[in-house]
């Protein structure tokens, strides 16, 4: 049997003349430098401001400033003889909703991972199980990119925060290998869908696919349920458990920069999110 290649996605030509306009009206360092002014300057600013800032003419200033302007970046208004220069707040949404065109972000996701291994169990977590669930929770602290605890929480803790239909356990060869468990994120009705992740898989049984095999039975789990979004916060050097939530239909939201401290040390965290198809 041959194998048939993927179908590739063509952006369409209107949407790339689009987005090129966009990027080439910010291939200059100038304007970079202009737009961070105008865009953190509340109420905006005027160009005499930037020539001052940026220590460049008022003749080329404003030839920047028309630049951005031309392309929607930015909104100019007279004010007697002086232009007020203000930032366009739709493209604080289209710019990155450029880039994540470009890049493919935007094309459907995967529901889940489609090769779990065939000997791992997946089933509800019980009562007897939670000894081996707090044990490889230390595990994962000890890895010291896990989670910025650092202590076990309790049984009585865990049990009341995590939502009871969404407790699961891998089992191989009748032994608890690895857990995952949502929580919701808020109390208020209206986020009463959303909730957030939690994934650990024992020391020495990593990299078997006991975490695709887990994250396959939450993310489907969760969507019969109708939790129409799933959110986690992973440390940026955790690059498995990134890769593992992406392959379950999570997307990368942004970096949280110097979110927290573990052990004195400050850490980011890639924030990230499943949004399901039947919301």
């Amino acid at each position: 049997m041959t194998a048939t290649a993927p179908a590739t996605s063509v952006l369409p030509e209107q949407e790339a003349a689009t987005y090129a306009e966009w990027f080439a009206s910010l291939a200059e360092p100038t304007r970079i430098r202009l737009l961070h002014i105008v865009a953190t300057s509340p109420g905006g600013t005027t160009v005499g401001r930037l020539t001052e800032l940026l220590g460049i003419s008022q003749s080329t200033c404003s030839h920047h400033v028309r630049k951005l302007a031309d392309v929607g970046f930015l909104k100019l208004h007279k004010e007697g003889t002086s232009t007020r220069v203000t930032v366009n707040s739709a493209c604080c949404v289209g710019l990155p909703h450029a880039a994540d065109a470009v890049m493919g972000l935007l094309a459907p996701r995967p529901c889940c991972p489609a090769d779990v291994p065939d000997d791992v169990t997946v089933r509800a977590l019980r009562p007897a199980d939670w000894p081996a669930v707090r044990r490889i929770y230390g595990e994962g602290i000890a890895t010291g990119i896990a989670t910025f605890e650092t202590t076990v929480p309790s049984r009585a803790s865990l049990d009341a925060k995590w939502l009871p239909d969404h407790r699961w356990v891998a089992e191989l060869d009748g032994q608890v290998v690895g857990w995952t468990a949502l929580s919701p994120t808020s109390n208020r009705e209206c986020y009463a869908g959303v909730a957030e992740s939690s994934i650990y898989v024992a020391d020495g049984h990593r990299g078997r696919g006991i975490g695709k095999a887990l994250i396959r039975q939450q993310v489907v789990a969760a969507d019969e349920a109708g939790l129409w979004t799933l959110q986690t916060a992973i440390f940026t050097e955790n690059r498995a458990s990134i890769a593992l939530h992406h392959a379950a239909g999570y997307r990368t939201v942004g970096i949280r920069e110097r979110i927290a401290q573990l052990n004195g040390v400050w850490h980011d965290t890639v924030l990230i999110e499943r949004r399901s198809a039947n919301d």
